[in-house]
């Protein structure tokens, strides 16, 4: 986070928080406005729109956030998704508040669902406050956490893992499917058969149905067509019924003779005389043909009969495996279809058997992994579990104890290990969760419910601390860390804050100079006299400032002597401490 703007939101009426790389330590007098940097950032990451929160005599609050953005950060593939414009690697966020209590936000200049805003803070901003402490206190988070805070150890079984655990989901999801469709198969295949020996005891050929059609339409009209040939036989070559009727090949030859006897007087009409040989010739040809077509045409109910039978039961096998439209390439080409399916389905029951086996070896092995993945996590968990110990003994917490509880959940349908049938997933078999115990005799609990609020944010900044670097959040913000704290755990607030802001961006609400001193950059909240905040009233410190804010954190008095050099005391020390 770089910048963040807010107007008219609790006591500020309109002031601009400049951010930075490292430790940014935020302070004021009570009541100056200091928490509502963290109500701002906490709308920014899509928290509830309370419109109390709305300044009396406004319409509405408005925060905006400008963040430089890493180009590989999930934030930025799924802003871009939303439809948002990064300029140069930044990306603008707002959300408004009514004082009605209507909400909305944008981000990039697209407005989105403020479910978005939520989305995109798991991956920006880590919130550890007083009622507000996000991420890690979610199982999910602390896993991933525990995975990346053991680096190979566990990343590499759970690499080949999830291999095994993707092959497993592809055969158990075939298998079900072959399993519990096997009666609908059955029936598909049982029809394909049938079908299959219908076709294949007609044995059609292609285009047999239209050379049939052809032979139907002749035989049922083989009187007619006899009559006619007949008839046109007589008219060109005689009637030897009625040898006294002219017919076209003695008018022909007549024609002829006229014009041969002249022919040799004119070349265009011995040219004609020429065409007329001709046309004897053909009109004599097509006499014969008449004549032989009229002796083999055979008017033959039996074979017409036959042709109309096959004819039958080619149409009843297109209309059955065609359609209406359909021709006999269609049914041929169904048939041949069927054949490769019915090989399929009658492979199934051995198919089943073998994906059955597969399943059982991918299970095993599975659980083989499973077993190796939270091993390692056990001895990772040891090691950060007593790693947090250590560093809350430093903060004021000496005898609390930290502790994983990794357990499997019990399922019927999951796989073998130690003896029992656990539940699983892409990330194993374990669910992991963070106990705290605050002191001797305590029941461990889950972080959130085993400290107060004041505990809870050390027991988180301890978490952070050791998990620095491990979990990829670029920006920790801290709301009264320190509560109920002074002195040496003071000190060591703020020298873990530091330690943390060379990995992250670290933004700390406090009231200790102890912590603020180890501070990168100091901002200062600071109200009018009409008890507003304006833009000028979140200033950065110079040193001299900076001084002047310790000594009156420190004694109540900005210009006090001994206030003034117990602040420059602390500052030295810390610049000392975070040389080291």
């Amino acid at each position: 986070m770089d910048e963040m703007r807010i107007r008219d939101l609790g006591v500020i009426d309109d002031a601009v928080v400049e951010l930075a790389p490292g430790f940014t330590a935020v302070t004021g007098e009570t009541g100056a406005g200091k928490t509502m940097v963290v109500t701002s950032l906490g709308l920014l990451l899509g928290g509830r729109a309370d419109p109390a929160l709305v300044r009396n005599g406004s319409e509405r609050a408005v925060v905006e956030g400008r963040l430089t953005l890493d180009p590989a950060s999930p934030v930025v593939a799924r802003a871009l998704e939303a439809g948002a414009e990064l300029d140069d690697g930044e990306l603008l966020v707002s959300r408004t508040v009514s004082a009605e209590g209507r909400s909305r936000a944008h981000v990039g200049g697209r407005s989105v669902p403020v479910g978005l805003l939520a989305e995109l803070g798991e991956d920006l901003i880590a919130v550890h406050g007083q009622t507000d402490q996000q991420r890690l206190l979610r199982p999910s988070r602390q896993r991933g956490a525990l995975d990346r805070y053991a680096g190979e150890a566990v990343a590499e079984p759970l690499a080949r893992y999830r291999e095994v655990y993707r092959e497993l989901r592809q055969v158990s999801a075939t298998l079900e499917e072959l399993t519990t469709r096997a009666r609908e198969r059955a029936q598909e295949a049982d029809l394909l058969r049938f079908g299959l020996e219908e076709v294949a005891a007609a044995e059609p050929v292609v285009g047999e149905d239209a050379e049939l059609a052809v032979e139907a339409e002749r035989l049922g009209h083989a009187d007619a067509l006899s009559s006619a040939a007949t008839l046109a036989h007589a008219a060109l070559a005689g009637d030897p019924a009625d040898p006294e009727a002219v017919d076209a090949g003695t008018l022909l030859a007549q024609a002829r003779r006229a014009v041969d006897a002249v022919r040799h007087h004119d070349e265009r009409l011995a040219a004609l005389a020429d065409r007329l040989g001709e046309c004897g010739y053909l009109l004599a040809d097509v006499a014969g043909d008449l004549a032989g077509y009229a002796d083999d045409l055979d008017a033959d109910p039996v074979r017409l009969a036959a042709v109309e039978e096959r004819r039958s039961v080619l149409a009843h096998l297109v209309r059955k495996y065609a359609g209406t439209e359909g021709t006999l390439a269609e049914v041929i080409a169904w048939a041949e279809t069927g054949s490769v399916r019915l090989l399929e389905l009658d492979g199934d029951d051995e198919r089943i058997d073998e994906l059955g086996a597969r399943e059982t070896e991918l299970r095993a092995r599975l659980a083989d992994l499973a077993a190796e993945v939270s091993q390692a996590r056990h001895a990772a968990a040891d090691k950060f579990a007593a790693a947090v110990s250590d560093e809350l003994a430093e903060l004021a917490m000496p005898h609390a104890r930290v502790t994983f509880a990794i357990s499997q959940l019990d399922d019927l349908a999951g796989i073998e290990l130690e003896g029992r049938s656990v539940s699983y997933g892409p990330h194993g078999v374990d669910e992991v969760e963070v106990l705290l115990a605050p002191h001797p005799g305590a029941q461990p609990r889950p972080i959130a419910k085993g400290a107060s609020g004041g505990e809870l944010s050390r027991v988180m900044l301890a978490v952070e601390v050791v998990f620095a670097g491990a979990d990829p959040v670029p920006t920790y913000l801290f709301d009264e860390v320190d509560a109920g704290v002074g002195g040496k755990a003071a000190v060591e607030i703020g020298r873990r804050l530091a330690k943390l802001a060379r990995s992250a961006q670290v933004v700390v609400v406090t009231h200790l100079p102890q912590v603020a001193a180890f501070a990168d950059r100091h901002l200062v909240v600071e109200k009018t006299n009409d008890g507003t905040v304006t833009r000028s009233g979140v200033k950065t410190l110079n040193d001299e400032e900076r001084v002047r804010e310790l000594s009156r954190m420190l004694a109540g008095l900005e210009d006090s002597e001994l206030g003034r050099a117990h602040a420059e005391e602390l500052l030295e020390a810390a610049r000392t401490a975070r040389a080291r």
